[in-house]
């Protein structure tokens, strides 16, 4: 029913707009990007707008919602104490869309390493020749992650010599696709590489899941129109897609 609704509010408010198609526009970091993409499609149809869509890293896309660029609808990555301070998005519009897990994969048919607990991530991360991941240093919040991660297993240093940081979580992905790298870790949602196994997510105890949150801006073209795709990507229709993902929908 609240499907409905929206998409009825939405044909109405693409009328009162005349022939011309309304775009909508909306940035997100790269861990929500393919499930995005696999919604507008059918948004598009049913509302007739238009969704222009920019992905980037976890921390550049923050940094741009906080320096003012005009975006209609903003997906941040907590904590974004920047973000709410800027004025450049309406506190009371937050949903929470989703939540993703930095996960370990292997080159197809690759054993399979032992990642159930806290120490033996630490065996198999040890035992690793070599280890792709996103560079931190630009921003990508599943490498700033898998950081901490080390911090908190006490190997940043013994690791050092084996870490090949890659520019995004698809080039990772690639690398430990093709035996480049032993082991890939990115967000789940990143690794669609068909070269891969996907050996699952790092327990909980060493890496917090990430959370994606929607905002409407505060310098939205047409803020009925950003309610309304805010509203589709927190629906049921977008729960499927997270899931189909490996993200898990937020409540």
């Amino acid at each position: 029913m609240r499907l409905k609704h929206l998409l009825s509010t939405a044909i109405l408010v693409a009328a009162s707009a005349g022939a011309q198609t309304k775009e909508i526009t909306l940035i997100a970091p790269g861990g929500i990007r393919a499930a995005v993409e696999q919604l507008i499609p059918a948004f598009e149809r049913k509302t007739g707008f238009k969704v222009k869509a920019t992905f980037g890293s976890g921390l550049g896309t923050k940094q741009q919602v906080a320096r003012g660029e005009a975006f209609d609808v903003p997906i941040i990555q907590p904590p974004y104490a920047e973000v709410l301070a800027s004025g450049n998005v309406v506190a009371n519009s937050a949903k929470t869309l989703a939540t993703v897990a930095v996960g370990v994969a292997v080159k197809k048919g690759s054993p399979r390493p032992d990642i159930s607990t806290p120490e033996a991530v630490k065996r198999t991360l040890l035992a690793a020749n070599s280890i792709s991941y996103p560079n931190p240093a630009g921003g990508a919040a599943a490498g700033v992650s898998f950081d901490e991660t080390l911090k908190k297993l006490g190997i940043a240093e013994q690791l050092e010599p084996k870490l090949e940081r890659a520019q995004g979580g698809a080039a990772a992905m690639v690398m430990a696709a093709k035996g480049e790298a032993e082991i890939g870790l990115t967000f789940l949602s990143e690794m669609e590489d068909p070269g891969l196994d996907v050996v699952g997510p790092l327990p909980k105890e060493i890496s917090t899941p990430t959370t994606l949150v929607g905002f409407i801006s505060t310098h939205a073209k047409d803020a009925a129109a950003a309610r309304i795709l805010l509203d589709y990507l927190s629906s049921p229709e977008a729960a499927a897609a997270y899931k189909a993902q490996r993200m898990q929908p937020g409540r």
